[in-house]
């Protein structure tokens, strides 16, 4: 089998460089394009792009649909198939455009690469995502250990995330000199922090409890008193290796470096919530967990926007569409309220108020 095609690595070079240069898209999202063009490469068996023809990307969905994924064997999900085929239908749709393959290759040819509108709409169907509760995430903090070092920062890991809602690779990037604990903020400068969309804003600390904050707070006095950490210093410093008596390589504290990913942070959550014998749940989902608190804390349009706006998010349809499922027992709840008399007409109000502000912004974006 052929595995190398000097022509498509070329090319493929180019159209990487676009995406990056011209398009501005991030590193993962690139790297998710090549996988797609490589995974089209293997089943084509090397052969030119010049060659393409569109019984090719007919046949791939065939051969797609039977492939299993590496790690658990089962069947690639619909999503997967949906967003490879989404990728190179674009690089397709590319390639006709470049010289030397627009004259063999169809624009409409990409559209081949398109599943059925059933398969579609499943790939695409908002799936429930678990969230923990408030009082679970307080019981890992609990019974996490803080003895080391490491034990010390894998726990204010855990606090940050819940008092900020900040994305984990925005906590991997973090500077001490982002911390201000005398407005309860933290600052998320894109210049510093790898903030989504390379956007800068501050967060001010979520209501989570004070032992929450105390656990960042004696922290961030940790790393300045006894570490002698500076203001450029990382909030979150990765593990210093070292060998031990036998050359073994081990953990022997902390250094002055930033995480270069997020990795070593999913893995610290993982055995966080396995020690505390609870489903693992990503940093992520820290920010639903924060959503369902701003449902039920807030009582004003103006709260609920100045809590969306806490999380990054630039209009409350964002914070509703991708973050504000109603857990099941809530509904349970406020359909149980919604069955007694209504006595007071400030809900109302607000619901008004809330409406309209929701009706105003959805016909902004779609004008």
């Amino acid at each position: 089998m052929k595995k190398y095609n000097e022509n498509n690595e070329r090319i493929k070079r180019k159209y990487l460089t676009f995406l990056k240069q011209a398009k501005g898209q991030n590193e993962a999202s690139i790297d998710s394009v090549a996988s797609a063009i490589s995974r089209f490469e293997t089943y084509n068996n090397c052969k030119d792009f010049k060659a393409f023809h569109f019984e090719q990307a007919i046949h791939f969905k065939k051969y797609l649909a039977k492939q299993t994924h590496h790690k658990t064997g089962k069947p690639l999900s619909l999503a997967t198939l949906n967003s490879t085929c989404r990728h190179l239908k674009a690089f397709v749709q590319w390639l006709s455009q470049v010289t030397g393959y627009k004259s063999r290759i169809s624009y409409a040819d990409a559209e081949y690469f398109n599943l059925s509108e059933k398969d579609t709409r499943t790939a695409k169907a908002k799936r429930k995502q678990p969230v923990a509760t408030l009082e679970q995430i307080k019981h890992v903090l609990a019974v996490m250990p803080d003895s080391s070092p490491i034990e010390k920062r894998n726990k204010a890991i855990i606090a940050f995330t819940l008092l900020t809602g900040a994305r984990d690779s925005a906590v991997a990037s973090f500077k001490i000199k982002h911390t201000d604990f005398g407005n309860d903020s933290i600052y998320q400068d894109a210049r510093d922090v790898k903030t989504k969309f390379s956007k800068t804003f501050t967060t001010y600390f979520f209501p989570v409890g004070d032992e929450v904050r105390g656990i960042v707070f004696d922290w961030v006095e940790y790393l300045k008193n006894n570490c002698l950490f500076g203001n450029d210093d990382p909030l979150f410093p990765k593990t210093r290796m070292g060998q031990d008596s036998d050359h073994n390589f081990k953990s022997i504290g902390l250094s002055k470096e930033h995480w270069s990913n997020a990795s070593a942070i999913r893995k610290i959550f993982n055995a966080a919530f396995t020690l505390a014998d609870l489903p693992n749940f990503n940093p992520h989902s820290f920010r639903n967990t924060l959503v369902t608190l701003g449902q039920k804390m807030c009582q004003t349009p103006e709260e609920f926007k100045a809590w969306s706006q806490n999380l990054g998010h630039e209009g409350v349809l964002t914070t509703f569409y991708c973050y504000g499922e109603v857990q099941e027992g809530r509904q349970a709840d406020i359909f149980q309220r919604l069955k007694e008399p209504r006595t007071s007409t400030s809900q109302n109000t607000d619901f008004v108020a809330l409406a309209k502000a929701l009706i105003k912004e959805m016909t902004f974006q779609d004008s």
